[in-house]
């Protein structure tokens, strides 16, 4: 894809800006294969970064300088992510028409379809598909995508301040695609379609996408992410963030199936029993806003009956048991992608650090595979 891109070469290192913490991935073609060569993260200041949108900006051109520093990466050029409320996604139709005439109309046309005025905005398109419309007319499928640009500006500057260079600015629920599914023909066949759900759940933000045949047909960000579980510990136990966010990863949701752990004090024993319960009343709240946004979707889109399978990403994916209470709550096939599926991993690298962090590295690992599909 085309989007958002600063300059004509592209980079192999994809940068994840998260609320809590920054990934980088680098890869190289090795062989012929995309190949993991180096990555590193480093945990950012409070504040820094808001719901997906990068507020301190010297907070974050600090914690990026020190990243390169950590990792050893010499290469400046990157692709960054963006998520939040002021990036929009849509699906828009238009008569054929060529490229250059093409760029015109949405330019007179785009208004229509976002709520950012056109001037406060960057805008990038990819046609997606062809189709033949009322009166054999012959119409085209385009991917429109708007982000302020004070926001983008923002993502800019704390990048080139620590001397890196923002080669391509990337919409964040793609590179989750392109790292969790196969690329599939991008014209949709006739008859029922089949949608598949990709719930990145990071710290600050959930990337929530719906694909068919590898094309995304709705995209949301949401503020109910890890960070939400976290501070429902924290206030309903009177922990602090940390104590609360090792308590969450350390006990998760109760298993709906099968025995419970091993004997525990009774001390203990209430201490988990409590934690799960408040984990439990927000899983509900998460899965109904997952329920929505589905529903929302299925409303635009009759030719599907169903979401098919979600797949779960993001660090927050790995909280104990979180699989098997949305696929409870949303009645529908639930599984924890695989970032990796799609690379090779260089020896040099830490097994059990890209173990710990596998789920994480959906949106770096994507940006970075970039340069591979064009």
């Amino acid at each position: 894809m085309g989007i958002f891109s600063f300059g004509k070469g592209l980079a192999s290192i994809g940068l994840d800006i998260g609320t809590n913490t920054f990934r980088v991935a680098q890869l190289k073609s090795i062989s012929g294969s995309p190949t993991l060569v180096n990555y590193g993260s480093i945990k950012i200041p409070v504040g820094a970064v808001v719901e997906g949108e990068v507020l301190d900006v010297e907070a974050v051109s600090r914690s990026l300088a020190d990243l390169w520093k950590k990792t050893g990466l010499r290469d400046k050029k990157v692709i960054i992510g963006v998520a939040n409320q002021k990036v929009i996604v849509r699906l828009v139709e238009f008569p054929y028409m060529e490229k250059d005439e093409l760029k015109g109309a949405i330019q007179y046309q785009a208004q229509d379809y976002i709520p950012i005025p056109v001037e406060e905005a960057i805008l990038d398109f990819q046609v997606v598909g062809e189709f033949v419309g009322e009166n054999e007319a012959r119409m085209m499928e385009v991917l429109l995508v708007a982000a302020q640009k004070d926001m983008i500006q923002n993502n800019v500057i704390a990048v080139e301040n620590a001397g890196l260079k923002a080669e391509v600015i990337d919409v964040s629920s793609f590179a989750v695609i392109r790292s969790l599914l196969e690329v599939p023909p991008v014209v949709p066949a006739e008859g029922e379609e089949e949608a598949i759900a990709l719930i990145n759940i990071g710290a600050g933000i959930t990337n929530i996408v719906v694909v068919e045949k590898g094309i995304p047909r709705f995209t949301r960000v949401t503020s109910l992410a890890g960070n939400t579980f976290t501070r429902a510990l924290e206030e309903s136990l009177g922990i602090s963030f940390d104590e609360a966010e090792e308590l969450k990863t350390k006990v998760g949701l109760s298993p709906l199936k099968g025995k419970k752990g091993g004997k525990k004090s009774a001390k203990e024993a209430e201490r988990i029993k409590s934690a799960q319960e408040v984990l439990e009343g927000e899983i509900g709240k998460f899965a109904a806003e997952i329920r929505r946004s589905f529903d929302y979707y299925l409303s635009q889109r009759p030719q599907v009956k169903s979401i098919r399978r979600i797949v779960l990403s993001g660090g927050g994916a790995g909280m104990n048991n979180l699989a098997s209470h949305l696929e409870a709550n949303l009645q529908t096939t639930v599984e924890l992608g695989h970032p990796l599926q799609k690379v090779q991993v260089s020896p040099g690298l830490s097994k059990e650090e890209l173990e710990q962090e596998k789920l994480s590295l959906a949106i770096c690992i994507g940006l970075a595979l970039r340069r591979f599909e064009e």
